[in-house]
């Protein structure tokens, strides 16, 4: 894949003896010794391998039966015994000829038998890849990242329900939310609507009923053979094309991190629903069809789909089976939803069928949608306080969806305030009657008072350079949001606490840089154990107890900016140990070291300090642990020369939080990190040592990690791996 490097072990192999496949164990010893990890590459075991065609002096037909048990046995032991993740890349050509009669027999005999059942996820290409026309190039581009996308969905933390931040249905079904339901019979019709559509709206509901592809999926499973195309492989296909089409416009997407130092920002989260004939959509909901149903859901999950709506109303074993697969193998959030159509039920009858939707504590999140046969008596509000009062009586809390169908229902659209269904002004028809556009829906809030406008602002002195109110500001208008975000530019900081904004009843809360990151802790009533271990506030939150009295929460984020990308590159490893100790050097004695120590502890790295007043580097290593350079020699073994620490251990990050000028032949094992400051968006190191031995953390990592607590940004994630990679070509 472009910029990435990594190992591509390939499981079979063709020398002068004839074909040969990799032992189990041998495979097995490298997984374990960490030689070969998601993050450094995968195994291909190929079922298209030359070693499958005959050449000159080579008949492949001798060996084909037995290279194709021992491919199989291998990818059981892999998948069942060493637990590896495994992605089955599943090829379909458009073009017949594109693949041999004999490929396709081969595909067909080991599809169901091995490829489907040893394999978490699916990627599927058509005819990407095959020539070299920029169009064909963008497609394939888009297969590479589809690929990234699934193992980064594989790597995340799992779900926890009632939990927050990363892969939380709290995040992902946050306030003032929206997602857009897709009625078209093909995905590619909506693609003249979806760069306006995404400006709006942040996930899309992949509708698998309403596919045209889903029919012909039934009349397969019937035995129709009249049907020619791959009803399965289409909608996975199919829901590739929407995130493609998604990408070049995903405004409102949250950041997804990939091995490396990479991230994702452009994978608009998708939701998945197959919604039954008597709950508003047009599956069967015969005992066949839901069996059917099932299927389609788990192939949903092998999609890397980010939420998964399940109806809680059918097969309770059917039901268990599907949602321990999910707990087991997968990172999706689970959505349990049941509609009640043409009837109307009575509020005790409306807050148990949230109850219902919890699934035994398994769902992340819950939505009810209820009919109404008019809107009086506030019945139209019945489907929101139900949601608030079923809250009450379960824990821990997930997010209730509270919907009331049709045009009776408009105003529950608006009160909802958690991950409401929208149409889109851009789309020739409503997906359901009563739907209202998200700009709609945030325009009714703002008139109501739902959403109260809330002041922000960065603290500093000499802050004219800072884009954090650019920032932040284009945040808050992306999402329609009507909160401000200014400088405090102030020489002392009670000039800020006895000013309008802290004392403004809608302080929403601050961002805080130098010079007033430790002045600022005196004011705040509660300090977070970082903000404390680290001696520094760079962030002040708002919350109201249970009274509603404002309580002020100071928090120090810079460590997270710079433990996240550390993690991700150390990811494939518990807690970034190996058999290997690593070593991070950290330039600079102030705030920013600071947090670089904290966050190296938390990754149990060794710390080496370095700073041009001795003192401040001492105190560094009083605190947090780690010794102590009295200058940067490395070739020297005099005491206290950094040559001498590097006789014992081996650098492996370089933490910068000053300005420091690098000799050329500077070296480390394997690589480092620069740190851009915060204010100056460049650092002094040598090109040659950032060419060889570099990966850059932009200033955007900082920030975005930064800007998050403070307003609600989507945060950075860290990357938590316990899978390794095991690759299926078919």
């Amino acid at each position: 894949m472009q910029n990435l490097a990594g190992i591509s072990l390939s499981a079979l192999g063709l020398d002068d003896d004839g074909p040969f496949v990799l032992d189990s164990s041998l495979i097995g010893d490298l997984v374990r010794d960490k030689t070969l990890t998601l993050t450094s590459g995968v195994i291909v075991l190929d079922f298209n391998h030359p070693a499958f065609h005959s050449s000159e002096g080579y008949n492949a037909k001798e060996y084909e039966i037995d290279l194709v048990r021992a491919l199989s046995s291998l990818a059981k032991q892999l998948y069942e015994e060493q637990g590896l993740l495994a992605v089955y890349v599943n090829v379909q050509p458009v073009d017949a000829g594109s693949m041999s009669e004999e490929a396709k027999e081969r595909k067909k005999l080991v599809e169901k038998e091995v490829l489907i059942p040893f394999s978490d996820y699916e990627l599927c290409i058509k005819n990407e890849g095959q020539s070299t026309d920029s169009s064909t190039v963008a497609q394939w581009s888009d297969m590479e990242w589809e690929l990234q996308r699934i193992v980064a969905r594989a790597l995340l933390p799992s779900p926890v329900v009632g939990g927050t931040g990363t892969n939380s249905a709290d995040l992902t079904m946050g306030l003032n939310t929206f997602f857009l339901s897709l009625s078209f019979p093909k995905v590619e019709d909506a693609s003249p609507y979806v760069e306006e559509m995404c400006k709006d709206v942040d996930s899309m509901e992949y509708r698998v009923d309403l596919l045209s592809c889903s029919k012909d999926y039934l009349a397969q499973s019937a035995g129709n053979e009249d049907v020619k195309s791959d009803a399965r492989f289409e909608i996975l296909y199919q829901q590739q094309r929407l995130r493609s089409l998604c990408r070049p416009h995903a405004k409102r997407a949250p950041a997804l991190p990939f091995g490396g130092a990479s991230i994702i920002d452009d994978a608009l989260p998708i939701v998945y629903t197959v919604r039954t004939a008597h709950q508003a959509g047009t599956w069967p909901d015969d005992k066949e069809g839901i069996q059917k149903m099932f299927e389609l859901l788990e192939l949903g999950l092998r999609s890397g789909v980010e939420v998964l709506d399940v109806e809680s109303a059918w097969d309770a074993s059917l039901t268990d089976k599907l949602l321990t697969k999910a707990q087991k193998r997968y990172t999706s959030l689970i959505l349990g939803s049941h509609h009640v159509v043409g009837s109307e039920v009575t509020p005790d009858e409306a807050v148990n069928l949230f109850r219902q939707c919890r699934m035994n504590n398994r769902a992340h999140g819950g939505k009810v949608v209820l009919s109404i046969n008019d809107d009086k008596d506030n019945k139209d509000q019945m489907a929101y306080e139900a949601s608030l009062a079923a809250a009450k009586l379960d824990t821990p809390v997930i997010p209730n969806i509270g919907l009331v169908l049709g045009e009776h229902g408009s105003y529950s659209r608006i009160i909802n305030p958690r991950f409401t269904p929208v149409t889109h002004e851009c789309l020739p028809a409503k997906a359901a009657p009563g739907q209202l556009t998200a700009a709609e829906i945030m325009a009714a809030r703002l008139l109501t008072g739902q959403i109260p406008s809330e002041r922000y602002a960065i603290l500093g002195h000499n802050i004219a350079y800072s884009v954090s109110p650019q920032m932040q500001g284009g945040a808050f208008a992306a999402v329609k949001l009507p909160h401000t975000y200014t400088r405090a530019d102030v020489e002392k900081v009670e000039e800020f606490i006895e000013g309008p904004i802290w004392n403004d009843d809608n302080f929403g809360g601050c961002s805080v840089t130098i010079p007033h990151k430790q002045n600022i802790m005196p004011h705040v009533d509660v300090l977070t154990d970082a903000a404390k271990e680290i001696g520094s506030v760079n962030t002040v939150v708002v919350k109201k107890d249970k009274f509603g009295t404002r309580v002020l929460i100071g928090d120090n984020t810079d460590w997270r900016g710079i433990y996240n990308p550390l993690k991700r590159r150390l990811g494939d490893t518990p807690n970034g140990k190996t058999k290997f100790q690593k070593t991070a050097l950290i330039l600079g004695g102030g705030g920013t070291a600071r947090a670089a120590a904290y966050a190296a502890t938390k990754l149990g790295l060794e710390k080496i300090y370095f700073n041009r007043t001795p003192e401040k580097a001492e105190e560094l290593a009083r605190e947090f642990g780690g010794m102590v350079a009295k200058n940067l020699d490395k070739d020297s073994n005099s005491e206290g020369a950094l040559g001498q620490y590097l006789n014992k251990t081996a650098v492996r990050f370089l933490l910068l939080s000053a300005r420091f000028l690098l000799q050329q032949n500077f070296n480390f094992q394997t690589g480092c990190l620069q740190m851009i400051h915060y204010q100056s968006y460049s650092m002094l190191i040598t090109s040659p040592i950032q060419r060889h031995y570099c990966f850059k953390l932009q200033k955007k990592d900082v920030m975005l990690y930064v800007g998050q607590r403070c307003c609600g940004n989507r945060e950075l994630v860290s990357l938590s791996s316990g899978l390794e990679g095991l690759l299926l070509m078919g």
